[in-house]
């Protein structure tokens, strides 16, 4: 709900358990606009590898580093009872001793978190924020109730490590503290970046008292798999006396202290929300609405400048540009082109953010080689992977809602003789076996050892969905390309460089609805001419024939199609990857990574998925924008109960549609931001 002019969604119950474990189900996220963040349970225990007040985003070959791992918080009241506002061990052996039952209320405020705790007549709430731009956290508290001061002890617990890194490794790490005016470093070996801290606050001070912890669990990580057991160290802990009404913040940061000194806590909140608010009346109408609203801020975490790649940025400011990118999801994910490219318009362009999908575009053509944009660049790397067949073809798509929501063209005449580059290496074929099989125009695609569709899982070297040969939504987005293409052209009076664009397009369709038709069956097959013949597994894939500007397929198979589609894959929050009764069919996301990636597009609910499908529905249903409007009804329910405030990944093949996966993901957001904004009855 709105509070006066302060957009609020309130937990009532800010403790909920995971279905499979007793361990915290709702986290919060917060990022810094670089590809850094903070994050944790809404409880304060720490169950992921990634949970950290501050993961700096740094450049090259660094990647992201868990600088600050936790805070151990402990007010001592009149009389001299002390209380613990998340768990009690010693050096944060978070699982230990989870005391959430001062925990009176969670909130998000403009999408940012607020705890307030209460006990014994005492109200405490603590805020958390990054400046936006810089690797540093601000962790806020103030006394909201009570007539006497209280002391606040903070104990901050470090791990210097890579955010991938398994949590028991640079275990052997031997830390240094130094101490200037108040000042506080925190050094590890060369390698590893400094973490500075200062504490503000009446009477604030660091008590110098070193303490280890080799047998700290990390419950999320086992249940995954993964070593479930770490090491923690601190170097002691701080202290400040919270007045009635004042606050203490503690700063931590991987920046030099300049920077950190920037901004006193008080001015980095204000300047914060008045971002916030300057994103909300830049999205004007799509954010008139709450859910809406708290989704435009959700957006705001997946655009950032990506700090790991400096001589991108340093490229681009001598041409008068900004480098941008996207934020696949949190908290493992990079940026990768397909989710870029489908997650644009939804992000960025409903969001009214122009500039920054032109950056975004920009920034990605620089970087095509033999006719693909990158799969993905890992984190810490200077250049991407390029093992995609469809990220290339979602590229023509995010330009053409670019020029069709910005009516800025400048951009599409800089980049013209690219997009045409990028159909002729097709024609004649290009890495990973993606090429235009000239026998009946249709693309394929495949390579003995890579995933190349967005259904990409592999565990070694299982390919769980290969879906070599010619794939149903590569083929719809193929046309969308030609036809694109073509319209460019007529419309700009670019070079075709002697390529019969309509022609290939049309042989396209006519060899699609000849060959991927299931008559029997009444849908799409979503793989011919595959290593197995063709395949008749009823997957959400073949939306995108109808879904797409310039659909494939014949329209009047859509309602035949949509209506096995809506039967079969439909779910509150998304479509399902395979259809139940398949003998692949998963009806859970859990486990190690091998159990969970044989799932992972073998029944499982993907979120973003629900855009083609209101896509598709209002091309066969144009004046039922109330009815695609319902279908996103289950996603408001769903912000208050994985990450508050977004929208996660994936969900669980059957009811009740559990959350798994990334507990943030870019596309899922940008694909309900988009639809709410496309059904909006205004």
């Amino acid at each position: 709900m709105i509070h006066g002019e302060v957009l609020t969604r309130v937990i009532e119950r800010p403790v909920d358990r995971e279905p499979d474990g007793p361990m915290p189900r709702r986290e919060w996220l917060v990022t810094n606009g670089l590809g850094g963040y903070a994050s944790g349970t809404v409880a304060g225990v720490v169950t992921r590898r990634y949970h950290g007040l501050l993961i700096a985003s740094l450049p090259a070959p660094l990647g992201r580093v868990v600088m600050l791992n936790h805070l151990l918080e402990r007010v001592r009241i009149a009389g001299g009872e002390t209380l613990w506002l998340g768990d009690e061990d010693e050096v944060a052996g978070p699982n230990a001793a989870d005391r959430a039952g001062h925990l009176a209320e969670f909130r998000l405020e403009l999408g940012l978190p607020v705890w307030r705790y209460a006990f014994g007549g005492i109200e405490i709430e603590k805020r958390v924020l990054m400046p936006h731009g810089q690797n540093t956290v601000h962790v806020r508290y103030r006394l909201v109730r009570g007539s006497r001061p209280v002391r606040l002890t903070l104990r901050p617990s470090v791990h210097f490590r890579s955010y991938e890194a398994p949590v028991n490794a640079s275990a052997s790490l031997v830390y240094s503290v130094t101490a200037r005016e108040h000042r506080y470093e925190v050094c590890a070996t060369s390698e590893w970046p400094t973490l500075r801290m200062l504490m503000h606050g009446s009477g604030a001070a660091l008590t110098l008292d070193a303490k280890g912890n080799g047998e700290v669990p990390y419950a999320m990580e086992a249940l995954r798999g993964y070593e479930g057991v770490g090491s923690l160290w601190s170097p002691g802990y701080f202290r400040a006396d919270l007045l009635p009404g004042e606050t203490a913040t503690l700063v931590a940061s991987s920046e030099p202290w300049d920077l950190v000194g920037a901004l006193h806590p008080a001015d980095a909140q204000a300047a914060e929300i008045d971002r916030r608010q300057r994103l909300l009346a830049l999205a004007g109408r799509a954010a008139e609405t709450t859910l809406e609203a708290e989704l435009v801020l959700a957006a705001d975490q997946f655009v950032i400048t990506p700090a790991g790649r400096s001589e991108e940025a340093a490229r681009a400011r001598a041409a008068g540009e900004e480098v941008r990118t996207v934020i696949a999801g949190y908290h493992w994910f990079t940026d990768w082109g397909r989710d870029t490219m489908i997650s644009l318009e939804g992000l960025t362009l409903s969001t009214h953010r122009f500039r920054e999908a032109g950056y975004i575009l920009r920034t990605f053509a620089h970087y095509v080689r033999d006719g693909l944009i990158p799969n993905m660049f890992p984190d810490g790397a200077r250049e991407g992977l390029y093992h995609t067949a469809d990220a290339t073809l979602w590229f023509f798509h995010a330009m053409e809602r670019y020029v069709r929501a910005t009516g800025e063209v400048e951009t599409l005449r800089r980049l013209l003789p690219t997009f045409v580059e990028i159909v002729r290496k097709h024609l004649d074929g290009t890495r990973f076996g993606i090429g235009v099989d000239p026998s009946d125009g249709l693309l394929r695609q495949g390579a003995e050892g890579y995933q190349l569709t967005w259904m990409d899982a592999k565990v070694d070297d299982w390919v769980v969905t290969p879906r070599r040969g010619k794939a149903v939504e590569i083929n719809a987005l193929w046309y969308n390309a030609l036809r694109l293409l073509r319209t460019w052209i007529d419309a700009q009076g670019g070079d075709a460089q002697g390529i019969d664009l309509a022609a290939h397009a049309n042989r396209a369709r006519e060899s699609f609805n000849r060959r991927f038709w299931n008559a029997d069956a009444g849908y799409l097959f979503d793989v011919v001419d595959g290593e197995r013949g063709d395949d008749p597994a009823c997957r959400p894939n073949q939306v995108f024939a109808i879904s797409l500007d310039h659909p494939v397929l014949d329209e009047a198979r859509w309602p035949s199609v949509m209506q096995i589609v809506r039967d079969r894959l439909l779910t509150p929050v998304g479509l399902r990857s395979l259809a139940p009764g398949h003998p692949d069919y998963k009806a859970k996301y859990y486990g190690d990574l091998r159990s969970r990636d044989a799932a992972y597009h073998q029944g499982t609910v993907w979120g973003w998925l629900i855009g083609p499908f209101v896509d598709a529905w209002l091309k066969l249903y144009p004046d039922d924008g109330a009815g695609a409007r319902r279908l996103l009804e289950g996603f408001d329910q769903h912000l208050s109960v994985a990450c508050v405030g977004t929208i996660s990944e994936i969900f669980d093949a059957d009811a009740p549609f559990v959350p798994r996966g990334c507990v943030a993901q870019a596309w899922s957001v940008a694909e309900v931001l988009r639809c709410l904004a496309k059904t909006s009855p205004r």
